[in-house]
């Protein structure tokens, strides 16, 4: 029953979460009062020693009910007393349907983090018409992210910009680390990362790189495997994509 009920709100609220998105990004939210804050900041980061932590607490068009962002990307709801706690998304009725208000937050925030990246920290392949840019989130020795670079070219005939972001999985214990790494050292970041995903062997190499940092963001946006794609509208799509399908969703002919 919980299965069918989730399909149903996808199918009703997934035509207009662009909506709910761009009314978030109009809306500027009340502040929760300082006393839910602290009650909160108690219950979840004093109790956590401060593993989890609340980004923010707004107000949601439900009266008395709040909105709680945490630093791991989790978007909870409490009520005005912060005595009560519950995760889900909020969905708002209306007359084409139901509104996913949580869904549309998820995606500007995801938005607002990537924009924070300077691209000078990416691996950026860039065709000479930009139809379209997508964020992926990669590691070299992921087999579909392989595959998905094997696409490139095909995805610059196309007009998408690919911005890859580093994400080894196992963090800085992963055995793709040091390769990727070398990759963010190297005086040709193109070439070497081809050359990693090709599975070739790179002269090592070291120096400060923000690998470690995008591999935090990933997280907590909620990625947990690659490839991790990233839509200019703020979705997350989870693994390989074919390039024809990757195109209709971008809506590119």
């Amino acid at each position: 029953m919980t299965t069918r009920l989730n399909r149903t709100l996808a199918a009703l609220s997934a035509v207009i979460v662009a909506v709910a998105a761009a009314s978030a990004l109009a809306q500027t939210p009340d502040a929760a009062p300082q006393s839910l804050r602290e009650k909160l900041s108690q219950a979840i980061e004093g109790a956590s020693q401060n593993r989890l932590q609340i980004i923010s607490v707004v107000a949601t068009p439900l009266a008395n009910i709040f909105e709680v962002e945490l630093n791991t990307g989790e978007i909870l709801y409490s009520d005005i007393s912060g005595d009560y706690l519950f995760a889900g998304d909020m969905y708002q009725t209306s007359a084409e349907g139901l509104l996913n208000l949580s869904a549309g937050k998820r995606q500007l925030r995801t938005l607002e983090k990537i924009a924070a990246v300077p691209e000078e920290q990416m691996i950026v392949f860039s065709p000479d018409q930009i139809k379209a840019s997508i964020t992926v989130f990669t590691d070299v020795d992921c087999t579909y992210c392989r595959a998905l670079h094997r696409d490139i070219d095909t995805l610059m005939e196309l007009g998408i910009q690919v911005r890859y972001m580093a994400y080894p999985r196992g963090g800085e214990e992963a055995e793709s680390f040091p390769k990727m790494v070398s990759v963010w050292c190297s005086d040709d970041r193109h070439k070497s990362l081809t050359q990693a995903k090709n599975g070739q062997n790179l002269p090592e190499r070291d120096c400060a790189t923000p690998i470690l940092a995008h591999y935090d963001l990933g997280n907590e946006l909620g990625i947990s495997g690659t490839p991790a794609l990233i839509l200019p509208d703020g979705r997350l799509i989870p693994g390989y994509m074919d390039t024809e399908k990757l195109a209709a969703l971008l809506e590119i002919k």
